[in-house]
């Protein structure tokens, strides 16, 4: 019997494009199209979408702030499951995990930003809770970070190292074009 499959969209909201036209250094300009390419596949195929929006007050995400809207890429569509997390995880006090189980779904498609944060945290925590994590490389959005021991870090080489932490142990690494023939 195949595992039914889910997609997960993370915090695809305002701040990422507010960051992008900023000049901040980021990984994968095209993820927004990837995203939809990818939203576009399971609803054309009747597969579960899931959203998970970030609110945290006082943060540029917060709702109610420029920051904190849907981008257009991934508004959900009626019917399609949204969450609300004020944490990294997307599992973390949202019930996300009880709700993928009661619709009999054990592998995800992670995709979203920030790859290095909230999609890392999600992922593993996934991977923890015994689902099987499907991660399109390229319809994750990544920026540079400060570098612990001064200066920065850029974010081709940010995201880089994330996907190779995350593809060591805790997901299959695929780009976009891959996911059709997964499913």
């Amino acid at each position: 019997m195949m595992t039914r499959t889910a997609l997960v969209v993370i915090d695809m909201q305002e701040e990422m494009a507010t960051r992008t036209r900023s000049g901040r250094d980021r990984a994968n300009p095209g993820a927004e199209a990837h995203i939809a390419d990818l939203l576009a596949l399971f609803r054309a195929r009747g597969l579960p979408v899931v959203h998970v929006h970030h609110d945290e007050p006082g943060s540029p995400v917060a709702f109610g702030q420029p920051g904190g809207a849907v981008m257009d890429c991934a508004r959900p569509a009626p019917g399609e499951q949204v969450f609300v997390k004020s944490a990294s995880s997307a599992f973390a006090g949202t019930g996300l995990d009880a709700w993928l189980r009661r619709q009999g779904i054990g592998r995800i498609v992670l995709v979203g930003a920030v790859a290095a944060f909230c999609v890392t945290t999600s992922t593993r925590v996934a991977s923890d809770l015994g689902f099987q994590v499907i991660l399109p490389g390229d319809a994750l959005v990544g920026f540079d970070i400060p570098a612990h021991d001064g200066g920065r870090i850029d974010a081709a080489t940010v995201l880089r190292v994330t996907l190779s932490l995350l593809g060591a142990d805790f997901a299959q690494l695929v780009t976009t074009a891959d996911v059709a023939g997964l499913l």
